[in-house]
């Protein structure tokens, strides 16, 4: 092999995939075998970060993303309407414009959202660790509008963000380094779940459910730490789901409604908590101010 040779010989190698520090190497890395260690990693990045933040416990906002704030929402309401009014015989065009009108009715529940985030997260620091740390799927509507209370309070707050077919990127009001992107449901749902004091349904739609009714078996099979899994707008989730059917039809114990309770105030939903975990006024109160942009919502 002459000089020429052997050099093109040593930079084959050098470029070769084989040559790779295996943890730089992302074919590697995204190999279907390699799934277990993907996993791992997406227990441990989140797992370090908490630590390093000092986040000891969380309290779990999950909803729509679709139910946005009032003004938002009108401006899609006078949008469909307008569509409408140019082919007022469109099923479609009626369909989508009764919706835009039902999705404004339930904006509410954003301000709702975004009053009980603040209420929590001025209670959320005690001598240098974090607890009551909201935490949120990362994305629009409810999320948005609970990380936005919590950052209007001056507080930190956690985005669990995930791979969608749809593009879904991060609402500006999750802490930096408290929001982290998911490929795998399951290691997504047990962070949710691993440190939370509290779990708050708002309405929404198959990924709330989703996320309630797992929270619900977990409790019910005592296969999580207790907490109260608190519904808010009864009157919403009195259409989608019949509880009490279910306890009727003997499918679940009358216990087992026990496991829930409905609310219809961010005040309510934070007693609730404050109840449950006996929490006395003095840690109740405001003491997570820390820094002076804390904007309280109207």
């Amino acid at each position: 092999m002459n000089p020429a040779e052997r050099q093109a010989a040593i930079q084959r190698i050098l470029n070769s995939p084989s040559y790779r520090v295996a943890y730089q190497d992302l074919d590697f890395l995204t190999d279907p075998k390699l799934r277990a260690t993907r996993m791992e990693l997406e227990l441990l990045k989140p797992e370090l970060a908490f630590e390093r933040e000092k986040i000891q416990s969380t309290v779990v906002v999950f909803g729509s993303t679709r139910i946005v704030d009032e003004p938002e929402a009108r401006d899609l309401v006078q949008k469909a309407e307008a569509a409408l009014q140019a082919d007022p015989e469109n099923p479609k065009l009626q369909r989508a414009y009764a919706r835009a009108k039902r999705l404004l009715a339930k904006s509410r529940y954003y301000e709702l959202a975004r009053r009980f985030a603040f209420l929590v997260s001025q209670s959320c620091r005690n001598n240098g660790q974090c607890d009551y740390v909201i935490c949120t799927g990362g994305g629009p509507g409810i999320m948005e509008a609970a990380n936005r209370g919590a950052y209007e309070a001056g507080a930190k707050s956690i985005g669990l963000n995930i791979r969608l077919p749809m593009e879904q990127i991060p609402n500006p009001f999750i802490t930096p380094e408290l929001c982290f992107q998911f490929r795998y449901f399951a290691l997504r749902k047990f962070h949710f779940l691993l440190r939370a004091k509290a779990l708050v349904v708002f309405p929404g739609g198959f990924g709330t459910l989703d996320e309630l009714t797992d929270a619900l078996t977990l409790r019910q099979t005592g296969r999580m730490q207790p907490i109260p899994i608190i519904i808010f707008g009864r009157e919403y989730w009195d259409q989608i789901l019949n509880f009490q059917a279910l306890a009727d039809e003997g499918v679940i114990d009358d216990e087992d409604l026990n496991l829930f309770q409905f609310v219809e105030t961010a005040e309510e939903a934070w007693e609730t908590i404050c109840r449950f975990h006996h929490l006395s006024a003095t840690e109740a109160k405001p003491v997570c101010w820390e820094n002076s942009g804390g904007v309280e919502p109207h």
